[in-house]
């Protein structure tokens, strides 16, 4: 697959940015044209609208999670022990993208619901073969639910208890002798 041009990247990391810092309403073509430093025309000659905008997002989204998929199942210490660690925020592509199309499915956006959903579909299909059943599938899911929530929380300021370092090994190792087949 050929790389997009830079300038519609530049535009959509622009997008993906007001979303995240200063959400939907903030994230308008003329302040990404303006943050990207090129023209109204130049980010029209790449999309044409801002659900156009939107769909690119989508599509990075796409992009970085089938990525993030083959890193989970390749990893060394396995996929469980790989997700969990990726349920922290690091401040990846994928977790600015996540977090940009999750300021719009809470303005009720639906193909960005849609797309999220999707991700997390992968997500569960990726943990399903390391699973006893689907509620060891769910419990694997739900920790990683809440490694990112309380990671996002310290990311605001207030802090999350966040576990690292042996503590995240321990908590790993728990939740892999729950889950286990």
């Amino acid at each position: 697959m050929s790389r997009p041009p830079r300038a519609r990247e530049s535009v959509l990391d622009a997008f993906e940015a007001l979303l995240v810092e200063d959400g939907e309403r903030a994230a308008t073509m003329d302040a990404a044209a303006r943050r990207a430093g090129v023209s109204k025309g130049g980010l029209l000659y790449h999309f044409g609208s801002k659900e156009a905008l939107v769909e690119g997002l989508i599509e990075r989204l796409r992009v970085l999670s089938l990525e993030d998929i083959e890193q989970i199942r390749s990893a060394p210490d396995g996929p469980v022990a790989a997700f969990m660690r990726t349920s922290i925020m690091t401040g990846t592509a994928l977790d600015r993208t996540i977090i940009a199309l999750s300021r719009l499915a809470q303005n009720g956006h639906p193909a960005a619901s849609d797309a999220l959903r999707d991700l997390r579909l992968l997500w569960e299909d990726a943990m399903r073969s390391e699973a006893k059943d689907e509620t060891a599938l769910q419990l694997i899911m739900l920790v990683s639910d809440g490694l990112y929530f309380n990671n996002a929380l310290t990311v605001g300021g207030v802090p999350g208890p966040v576990p690292t370092g042996a503590d995240l090994d321990a908590l790993i190792a728990l939740v892999r002798d729950a889950t286990s087949r």
